[in-house]
């Protein structure tokens, strides 16, 4: 049952990070009208994410005009979706953040996530750093 799941189970897209609720992110979507196809970009505040296989999903919020607040929901495993990329990170303490419809001009503002970097020398003679990120698990390797 296992084999047969996996062979009709979707890609990964390498292009989408991994997203939080509470981030800034700019969607870039496919969308073919008649012959011609154009990438359309959709920038706003992840309120929502879905996580369970072939049917992932996550909700991007933003204001458009007259304080309109529009919402889309895109399947992370679509094709039609070009790439992901995460503009700010949020910090919030809710794994959806619906209040967020309620608000708008300064109440609907998110702090900032910033990440500390933690340095070591890898050796007395060599010049080469790990910059080890504590939350994200993720190693550079830097030459000083």
């Amino acid at each position: 049952m296992a084999d047969l799941l996996k062979s009709v189970e979707a890609k990964d897209n390498e292009k989408i990070p991994q997203l939080n609720p509470g981030d800034t992110v700019s969607v870039h979507v496919k969308i073919k009208e008649g012959e011609r196809e154009r990438i359309q970009e959709f920038k706003g505040l992840v309120i929502r994410l879905r996580n369970s296989g072939n049917n992932a999903s996550v909700t991007v919020r933003r204001m458009a005009s007259n304080g309109i607040g529009v919402e889309r929901t895109f399947l992370l495993r679509s094709p039609r979706i070009d790439k992901i990329a995460v503009e700010r990170r949020g910090k919030v303490r809710r794994a959806q953040l619906y209040y967020m419809r309620e608000r708008t001009g300064k109440s609907a503002r998110i702090k900032e996530k910033i990440y500390k970097l933690k340095i070591c020398k890898v050796s007395e003679k060599s010049e080469t750093f790990f910059y080890n990120c504590q939350t994200r698990g993720t190693i550079i390797m830097a030459r000083i």
